[in-house]
């Protein structure tokens, strides 16, 4: 296997799920690039070469645990400024979400999950992995990925259900509208 043809067939998917996953452009850039640093020295590691794509996200949720392992380990000053940079959503997020006739609130929303939910969600709606890849990229059981992502979805409803008003536009697409304030 040729590292580029890889770097080419997954940079762009693995890019969004990094940003989904910390919220930080910078960090997701750097977090990416490391990623395929990994993947270049260790590809003659790789035994099952139709597993590749679960193997390179793998590395890439790892190296997201570290990131944010990391932050807690930080003063508390710190962490009160990465909080900050973590909460505000980047242009890109938006634009992918724009892109699943998906507004601001539900994405609002989903980033209010907890990491582990979150992370079933981005995988598996937003990044169209099977069950199998989520199980192998997460380290967990299919069927703990289907729980997780059960409850992902069950307390995501529960709050679009309190924060948003939903309608429908001249498209017949389902539109999510914030009711009063955002909750971030």
């Amino acid at each position: 296997m040729d590292f580029w043809d890889i770097y080419d067939q997954h940079y762009l998917k693995v890019k969004k799920f990094i940003l989904a996953v910390v919220r930080d452009e910078c960090a997701a850039d750097d977090l990416c690039q490391e990623t395929f640093m990994r993947v270049q020295n260790s590809l003659d590691t790789l035994k099952d070469e139709s597993k590749v794509s679960a193997w390179i996200f793998r590395i890439a949720y790892n190296l997201c645990r570290d990131h944010f392992r990391k932050l807690k380990v930080r003063g508390a000053g710190e962490r009160a400024n990465d909080a900050g940079t973590q909460i505000a959503v980047p242009s890109s997020i938006h634009k992918e979400l724009e892109q699943r006739e998906m507004s601001q609130c539900v994405q609002e929303q989903v980033n209010l999950l907890p990491e582990s939910l979150r992370s079933v969600i981005i995988l598996f709606d937003l990044m169209g992995c099977t069950h199998e890849e989520v199980s192998e990229i997460l380290g967990i059981t299919r069927d703990a990925v289907k729980v997780r992502l059960h409850r992902a979805r069950k307390k995501l409803k529960a709050l679009l259900e309190t924060a948003c008003a939903f309608e429908t536009d001249e498209r017949n697409v389902l539109i999510c509208e914030p009711r009063g304030c955002s909750n971030t």
